[in-house]
């Protein structure tokens, strides 16, 4: 808007342009347009916002945030760019606000009731309509309703909210008294006094862009008689073949006079179970029974089976006043304590099962950029590596449902964590319990029904920083159990009474094993220890054209540039990174082949260690690697970057993820492997094992084919072990590669290769390699050759982003490897193959 807009002209073409008539609507066509039940005006879309101390607005976008609303509007540049977030920093430290224009019928103001209805205020707020101020929020994580009715006029009316920066508030607090935290140098003291995003204030992979907002839904609802207020479901699968569901349904009725709630579940479009209850004191409880149901299964043990539940509410003459429909999977999902033979393990529908899966932060730094095709994007590329779990740490934000509906129907199972992490937290102050009692109502009643949630966790690691009392280093025991084992317990058994709940993470026996990276450990220290392994990884850098995203070519000099420093928030990261690389691989060439080598530096790390905790179950039943994605362009733990492209860690998750994994154990002291045959699959098979020894030029030196291989159901089994010790004794340790496959029903499903030197032992030859590509339709089809072995070969197309079936894999002499690239967009063959970039380890190193 321009500045010089009177108050009343702003009003009338808001108004006019976005909210007249057909915007008030019935919600879910409950009511008929003469005869209204309930109506809902939806506030999101075109607002202004300014700063409180100015009078220049800009256009504004509900839901959204100030900066990327000022981005649009050309007055701050692209934080994400080289280090532009330092001059942003202005942004977090003033109070903003935003306003709009709604028109309101005559016929709304004798509805009941009418609510300004808002789910995601970001953070300290206060709204007034008309000059009237009707509620104040203080709770990012809430969904917040106030009384909007005395407030409203009919025709033109004004809503305007202001958010106060929360950097006052915590300096303020803070000094008072101090809370211990673990805080990177960027970032700002005292978070733990706002209900905020905690990584919004800055992380080790992410930046300080501490923001407000709207950032949900907003809206105005006018409502007569009734309306549901929440609606329980459980389960009883005590009887065979039989799934009893239970419900409880409660109303807040604003008029006297009977309410019913009509329940139907329904499958695949289909009714398979309904009934009625009448509510006293409105509530009421009803069962209904499912013969031979279908169950929900996590990834990789079967179906995801999901039955739709409507409950309908109805006033004494059946006519209905409100209705909430949830998705739910009809499946137990048990959390088991670590015995004597077992770690820590998830059970489902009475089978354990190992978790395969990785961490998952907030997928940008500002949420309402995420959008539900990013959220199912990045779940089915999980699912594409064989992952069964994402663990939703604490320190970022409760997750729109879009990203629970696509584990639902994927079976990926989540690990829930409130949002608490790496800091001590004020329990001792009872307005701060209330407020975190409010927001865990909000969102187990919002999330609750999801199949997909395998356990609600209290918070990230202040279990390791909490001690008997309250220090300038601790959190209180005391207050640590209040908070976590007595108001987030409680919380739980009350609203989602089935669900599993942990106190803490690592506080439940998962590890948090964090000694190769902060500690300078090798990766070879993974194959010290078992258990459910929740945290561990190792960073790399995304690929080059990520890094020119962010850079400029004078930024591109070393791993160790500014930019690349800035774009780094662990200490030293880059350092450890290009230290690390020294340690297991000669040097790389240039800047780029470093960025490609740091990569397969991480994949081979995680890899170590999943295998080994894989081979070792079920003294090991859980491998959730740190992290999964992005907030930004950024050199971090993840295994795919902000703008979703997979670095060579996920390709190779896709492997040793495998339903079914062959994988080797050396030992170059005798010369030995021992081979290990590990399955997930829920019934026994056959298969057969093959291995062969070659040296570096590809000869054949030994090899073998064990036929009826028994493969037992979830098991890891040591199927043999093989003596190599001539070969290395004659050859070298540092000149022998063993190739190991299993093959079931006529196809690999697994193959490794096995090395008793490290990589910048092998004096690796040029492989020669060669490509033949077809073209089919829109994918091409690359069958790789090469003369000798080739070592983490992968495929790219110069400035063009692409879909491959694989990458970073062995090719050896004998063995073509086939991968199908899709293009991001329509190539000709004569594109494709003058795009193509064929590598290998042997191209990272200097010649």
């Amino acid at each position: 808007m321009n500045s010089k807009m009177t108050k009343r002209q702003f009003l009338r073409t808001t108004a006019a342009a976005t909210v007249l008539g057909s915007v008030w609507e019935p919600v879910r066509s409950l009511a008929r347009a003469d005869d209204p039940i309930r109506w809902r005006l939806n506030l999101n879309g075109p607002w202004e916002a300014r700063q409180a101390d100015g009078t220049e607005s800009i256009k504004a976008t509900v839901p959204g945030c100030i900066h990327t609303d000022l981005m649009a509007a050309g007055k701050i540049p692209d934080p994400f760019f080289r280090d532009n977030e330092q001059a942003v920093q202005w942004v977090s430290e003033k109070t903003w606000v935003y306003r709009r224009a709604f028109h309101v019928p005559d016929e709304t103001l004798r509805f009941s009731r009418v609510l300004l209805r808002c789910e995601g205020l970001d953070t300290l707020a206060a709204i007034k309509i008309n000059g009237q101020e009707v509620g104040q929020a203080d709770n990012m994580f809430r969904l917040w309703e106030f009384d909007a009715k005395g407030a409203l006029r009919a025709g033109e009316n004004e809503i305007e909210i202001t958010f106060r920066s929360p950097l006052p508030l915590m300096r303020e607090r803070q000094a008072k008294r101090p809370l211990y935290e673990w805080i990177g140098s960027h970032e700002p003291q005292g978070r733990a006094w706002v209900r905020k995003e905690p990584c919004n204030f800055g992380w080790d992979w992410g930046p300080v862009l501490i923001t407000c907002g709207i950032w949900r839904g907003i809206s105005l609802e006018a409502l007569n008689h009734a309306r549901l207020r929440d609606v329980l479901i459980l389960q009883d699968h005590s009887a065979p073949n039989r799934v009893t569901l239970s419900f409880q349904v409660t109303a807040e009725a604003v008029s006297a006079g009977m309410l019913q709630a009509a329940i139907m579940v329904r499958h695949k479009g289909e009714t398979v179970a309904k009934t009625k209850v009448n509510l006293s004191e409105a509530t009421g409880r009803a069962t209904v029974e499912l013969n031979n149901p279908r169950l929900w299964w996590p990834a990789g043990m079967g179906e995801a089976a999901l039955y739709e539940v409507r409950v309908e509410l109805r006033d004494a003459a059946g006519k209905a006043l409100d209705t909430v429909s949830r998705r739910i999977g009809l499946r137990t999902l048990k959390l088991l304590e670590k015995d004597d033979q077992n770690s820590l393990r998830f059970e489902a529908n009475g089978v354990p099962f190992f978790s395969k899966g990785a961490n998952w932060i907030p997928a940008d730094a500002f949420a309402t950029r995420v959008t539900p095709a990013i959220l199912r994007r990045c779940v089915a590329d999980a699912a594409a590596v064989n992952m069964n779990t994402l663990r939703f740490w604490g320190g970022g934000y409760y997750e729109d449902e879009a990203l629970l509906d696509a584990c639902d129907e994927t079976g990926l199972c989540v690990w829930l964590d409130f949002k608490f992490a790496c800091s001590a937290y004020p329990a001792f102050d009872g307005a701060f319990m209330e407020n975190v009692r409010l927001e865990a109502r909000d969102n187990l009643r919002r999330l609750r029904d999801h199949p997909c949630i395998a356990v609600w966790c209290g918070n990230n690691e202040i279990s390791l920083m909490t001690k008997e009392d309250w220090s300038k280093e601790s959190m209180g025991r005391a207050d640590y159990d209040k908070l976590f084992k007595g108001l987030l317990a409680g919380q739980v058994k009350e609203c989602a009474p089935q669900a599993n709940y942990v106190s803490g993470s690592p506080d439940c026996g998962d590890t948090h094993y964090w000694q190769v990276w902060h500690g300078g450990q090798r990766f070879e220290a993974y194959r010290s220890l078992t258990g459910f392994m929740s945290e561990f990884g190792f960073q790399s850098f995304p690929e080059p054209r990520t890094v020119r995203s962010f850079t400029a070519e004078e930024d591109r000099g070393s791993l160790v540039t500014p930019v690349l420093n800035w774009h780094q928030r662990s200490p030293k990261g880059n350092e450890k990174i290009r230290d690390m690389i020294n340690t297991y691989f000669n040097p790389p060439k240039d800047w780029e082949s470093a960025l490609w080598l740091s990569q397969i530096l991480q994949g081979l790390g995680i890899k170590l260690g999943a295998e080994y905790w894989r081979q070792t179950m079920p003294q090991s039943m859980g491998c959730v690697f740190w992290q999964y994605n992005d907030c930004w362009p950024v050199v971090s733990w993840s295994s795919v970057d902000y703008f979703g492209r997979w670095k060579a860690l996920h390709y190779m998750a896709r492997r040793f993820y495998a339903p079914i994994l062959v994988s080797g154990l050396e030992n170059p002291q005798n010369g030995a492997i021992d081979v290990f045959v590990t399955s997930d699959r829920l019934a026994p098979c056959r298969g057969t094992l093959a291995w062969q020894a070659t040296d570096l030029g590809g000869r054949l030196l030994r090899s073998e084919v064990i036929r009826g291989l028994d493969i037992p159901a979830r098991q890891s089994q040591k199927v043999k072990t093989l003596d190599l010790a001539d070969l290395t004794q004659a050859r070298g340790l540092d000149n022998v590669l063993t190739w190991l496959k299993v093959i079931v029903d006529g196809r690999i499903v697994s193959d490794n290769l096995i090395s008793f030197v490290l990589p910048k032992d092998l004096n690796l030859g040029d492989p020669r390699l060669k490509a033949a590509i077809a073209k089919d339709g829109k994918k091409f089809r690359v069958t790789l050759a090469a003369e000798q072995p080739a070592l983490w070969t992968w495929l790219s197309l110069d400035d063009s982003d692409a879909k491959y079936s694989d990458n970073f894999v062995h090719v050896a002499a004998d063995a073509p490897a086939q991968i199908v690239v899709t293009p991001e967009r329509p190539m000709t063959q004569a594109q494709f193959t003058r795009a193509l970039r064929l590598q290998s380890l042997f191209d990272t190193y200097k010649s």
